[in-house]
């Protein structure tokens, strides 16, 4: 399961992180604008976003099987190059790049996630942030691809051998897929010392588990979802809009420092999930993504400096800050939802958030639509104030049921 899901999700990020990195390029070879080109990659990540949370609830209910759901999402998702290929027309290539490549993205990313989860509960959020990094640096052999390929028939060629990874990698994948038996547990943990024992999970000293179990509708009363949703908006929006510009501001440099600027963003980009779950095992998940987001504030004013200055190190330094925060927060946030909400609605919790990072595509796409034209410290520093916005609001969030400190009983009662 594993494995498989790995696969699945480096096969469909080329959808994402591919596209974006390698925007100029498309554009060049269609004819359109850097804004049409923008707007695409805007429609994918909403109808990838928006389609989370139905997945999720109906998966979460068992009213959809995860090979069923991969193998749909498989011919959808493969549609998205191929309309990119061959669709001349601007309105064709939204409706088979972003509408339906889109929640065929959708469909594999939920599936992926939902069902790692379920056959690994007692490490979810290391195996998710495994599964889901891959999302991330999947997009790098599409990326050296596209830019070593000549122009014209070249670019035709490859596109239409990514349709062809992405739906033969992902319908085998959907073929392995299933279901854990109800109430799934590993054999070789015991579950009752693994939910008392902090020797054999740290964990619990650093990752309480949720106080009681939680509905949807319960956890969007309180003030931790609202403000987790909003942490995911605007670093989404962030992480999106760096992709998109290391891109544009690293090409004046030539096509070698374009690929590396953009390589490096995206492979950090993922190995920053794995690492920051890891971290956040012994520092708290909360702290971690402190950190996280700190890292992607401090590139921001990197950016700014290399936009001001044309300093290479600023530009270097940006994008290894810029990469590993800007996908560490994703699995730290999912691993929240656990532990602030409860195990047995996660997916659907989770699902709720997750389809804010469509809001937070489409404003991270109308940044990097007004800096392309003008590339201007103004709108890095723009991008550094959201950071410093998901910082204020991670540093508020509390587990909901749970005092921040205990009573002190009064003197004359202890006495």
């Amino acid at each position: 399961m594993l494995w498989a899901a790995w696969a699945a999700m480096a096969a469909i990020g080329v959808l994402q992180y591919g596209y974006g990195a390698t925007l100029p390029m498309i554009a060049a070879a269609h004819g359109w604008s850097t804004g049409q080109a923008l707007w695409l990659l805007a429609g994918w990540t909403l109808c990838q976003a928006v389609v989370g949370l139905p997945t999720a609830a109906l998966m979460e209910r068992r009213r959809l099987r995860p090979r069923a759901t991969m193998l749909v999402g498989a011919a959808l998702s493969a549609v998205g190059p191929l309309a990119l290929a061959h669709a001349g027309d601007h309105l064709l290539a939204f409706a088979g790049y972003s509408l339906l490549s889109g929640l065929g993205g959708g469909l594999v990313y939920a599936t992926c996630s939902s069902t790692v989860a379920k056959w690994y509960p007692e490490r979810s959020a290391a195996r998710v942030s495994f599964v889901t990094g891959a999302f991330a640096y999947g997009a790098v052999p599409l990326i050296i691809a596209l830019h070593a390929s000549p122009a014209g028939p070249g670019l035709t060629w490859v596109l239409d051998g990514m349709a062809g990874v992405i739906l033969v990698v992902v319908t085998v994948a959907g073929l392995v897929f299933r279901d854990p038996p109800g109430h799934w547990w590993p054999a070789h943990i015991d579950p009752r010392q693994w939910a008392l024992d902090g020797r054999l999970n740290p964990g619990l000293r650093t990752n309480p588990r949720a106080v009681r179990e939680f509905s949807a509708g319960e956890a969007m009363r309180t003030p931790a979802l609202p403000a987790m949703a909003v942490i995911l908006v605007l670093a989404g929006a962030v992480s999106l809009f760096n992709v998109v510009y290391a891109a544009v501001l690293a090409a004046p440099y030539g096509p070698g420092a374009a690929v590396a600027a953009v390589t490096v963003l995206v492979a950090l980009n993922g190995a920053g999930r794995s690492v920051s779950v890891a971290i956040s095992e012994q520092a708290g998940r909360r702290a971690a993504l402190l950190g996280v987001l700190t890292l992607l504030a401090v590139g921001q004013f990197a950016l700014a400096g290399a936009v001001a200055t044309g300093s290479h190190l600023l530009l270097a330094a940006f994008v290894c800050l810029a990469g590993l925060g800007g996908g560490g927060f994703y699995p730290l946030i999912a691993g929240l939802v656990r532990e602030y909400f409860g195990d047995r609605r996660t997916a659907e919790i989770h699902g709720v958030i997750y389809a804010a990072k469509g809001l937070g595509g489409a404003v991270g796409v109308g940044m990097a639509s007004v800096a392309v034209f003008g590339p201007s410290p103004t709108t890095c520093l723009v991008a550094a104030g959201l950071c410093l916005t998901t910082i204020v609001l991670a540093r508020g969030l509390r587990q909901p049921g749970r005092p921040d400190t205990l009573p002190v009983p009064h003197p004359a009662a202890a006495a």
